[in-house]
């Protein structure tokens, strides 16, 4: 996505809805309040590969798998994609309270031809669209943990380095100290922070990020990853086997385990170059590592890719602990995702999954949106959507005296579909109240009113079958995510420090209980009238500060 590499920094919003009481865990010695924590995101890490690659991690995830491991974690919400998944980390809220419900929806009021708004962006901008953007934190509704601190201590600084903004902005908040994502060309910041000194770690990596793509890379397959090698016919091509990135691939190198290491390599010399950690204040850190989620799309979740993918994060991951290690600071993180993923079709068929496939052509809303003009006798565009599932509005034009017939012709034809399992108007998303039931078990329209926001939702919200693929033909991108089924709502999620003792805990909690836990570690306020989540208490220590962080 072609972006303008700017923003503006708007004021923070307010927030409301009670949390669940913390859990408790198995009791430790006390250990030091951390000067510095850091949240780690690996964008698509489902909790199906941190189970299958585990017993191969030797080096990160094998020390973040001593701590207090979660390996069935929940994004709650049925748009399990990017930007809402990431604005749940570090918010503590649900994207129906953060109002970032997808990474892109429609505002038919904007005075722009562009109705298309991203996620995180600032439509404002002379000239932009949802395409050629100014990247923005205005559309996050609520405080991150690093708002919360800074709050509560202007002292504390808040960094935050991603593959991309989306995952910059969502989890660094409203008023980081510094931010930087990946740009296309190098790491860029935000519009408000270019009177900011520029670190001078910026400029090496950049030079070393670009001397990569200028030239062939080759990866060797990990022995462990042998097994993984096979050949697999998508579309015009075969993915499964690692291949050479061409010289000059941009996108090759966004889809490489390099891209990982670009990106920790710079949150390492910032730790360093800012002494994170050893100011008057405590420091957040948050790495959002991308490179999981470009190689599940563009080569699927169970090939040669994405094994070698997960033998390299796990090295990262090492060195990031390691240079916090040198430090000397007490330090605590956090790892999660932002979903999780699902293979493409082709290699689930070959391994007996007989119901995948790829959405046919013909099914789209905008095929839906021509036969209801015709029907209705509308001109113009009747239905705006991002794709065959999702949010799907209507268009402001419509007659109120027809509306409710062009939204029920609508529903019928959707549902009359046999790739769609269920269906959602806006008014009933608005009428659900929580079920009781285990986060996995919760209902379809549970999920999806999980990131509903009646500002900025659809009039109807479309949930295709599970296994179904809504990409119909595969050329860069073979395989995604952001279905309401488990495989793409369930991340693992790692608490580590060291000297912890580490527990595991198998039943299911959510990525909004990652904040509440982290801000009390840090003494840092969470009332439970403003988020999500709840506190988990992960040792002694946590168990005195969780009732009084979020009373």
């Amino acid at each position: 996505m072609k972006s303008r590499l700017f923003a503006a920094l708007p004021l923070l919003a307010a927030v409301a809805i009670p949390a669940l009481p913390a859990i408790a865990a198995p009791a430790a010695e006390a250990t030091p309040r951390p000067k510095l924590v850091v949240m780690i995101s690996v964008d698509q890490f489902s909790a199906d590969i941190f189970a299958e690659y585990r017993g191969r991690y030797t080096q990160g995830f094998k020390r973040l798998a001593d701590g207090a491991v979660f390996p069935s974690g929940y994004q709650s919400h049925g748009a399990t994609e990017t930007c809402p998944g990431h604005s749940t980390l570090l918010t503590g809220s649900r994207p129906a309270r953060t109002g970032i419900i997808a990474n892109n929806w429609f505002d038919l009021s904007l005075p722009r031809p562009d109705k298309r708004v991203y996620c995180a962006e600032d439509p404002a901008e002379p000239g932009s669209s949802s395409e050629d953007y100014v990247p923005a934190t205005q559309y996050l509704k609520v405080p991150t943990l690093g708002d919360r601190m800074k709050r509560a201590n202007p002292a504390d600084r808040v960094v935050s380095v991603a593959g991309k903004d989306r995952a910059a902005i969502m989890m660094g908040g409203h008023a980081t100290d510094q931010i930087w994502f990946w740009g296309g060309k190098g790491f860029v910041t935000l519009k408000d922070h270019a009177a900011t000194p520029v670190p001078a770690a910026i400029a090496p990596a950049n030079s070393a990020a670009n001397a990569l793509i200028a030239r062939d890379e080759k990866q060797a397959l990990p022995t462990v990853c042998a097994a993984k090698s096979v050949a697999v016919p998508v579309g015009n091509r075969t993915v499964g086997t690692l291949d050479v990135r061409k010289a000059g691939s941009e996108r090759g190198f966004r889809a490489s385990p390099s891209f990982d290491a670009a990106i920790g390599g710079l949150a390492i010399a910032l730790i360093d170059e800012m002494k994170l950690g050893r100011g008057q204040g405590t420091d957040l850190l948050t790495i959002g590592l991308s490179a999981t989620d470009y190689v599940g799309h563009g080569f699927g979740t169970e090939g040669a890719e994405m094994c070698a993918q997960q033998i390299a994060l796990d090295a990262t991951i090492g060195r990031i602990l390691t240079a916090l290690d040198k430090t000397g600071v007490p330090y605590a993180v956090a790892l999660s995702a932002d979903h999780g993923g699902h293979d493409l079709p082709e290699r689930n068929q070959q391994h007996g999954f007989d119901d995948a496939h790829r959405i046919p052509n013909g099914e789209s809303a905008s095929a839906i949106g021509e036969a209801l003009a015709k029907e209705f006798g509308l001109k113009g565009a009747t239905l705006f959507a991002d794709g065959p599932a999702g949010d799907i509005y209507l268009a402001r034009d419509i007659p109120a005296a027809i509306r409710p017939q062009v939204l029920a012709s609508a529903r019928a034809r959707f549902l009359a579909d046999p790739d769609v399992e269920a269906m959602f108007t806006a008014d009933e998303l608005r009428r659900v109240r929580p079920s009781g039931l285990p986060i996995e078990e919760w209902p379809l329209a549970e999920r999806f009113a999980a990131s509903f926001d009646p500002e900025r939702s659809g009039d109807l919200v479309v949930a295709l079958k599970a296994r179904v693929t809504p990409i119909a033909k595969p050329t860069g991108t073979v395989a995604t995510h952001g279905s309401p089924w488990n495989y793409d709502r369930r991340v693992p999620i790692l608490f580590w420090w060291p000297g912890m003792r580490g527990f595991e805990q198998p039943n299911g909690i959510e990525t909004v209980d990652i904040m509440p836990t982290l801000a009390a570690l840090i003494h840092v306020p969470a009332p439970r009238e403003e988020i999500d989540g709840r506190c988990l208490d992960l040792d002694a220590t946590a168990a005195t500060t969780c009732g009084s962080v979020m009373r």
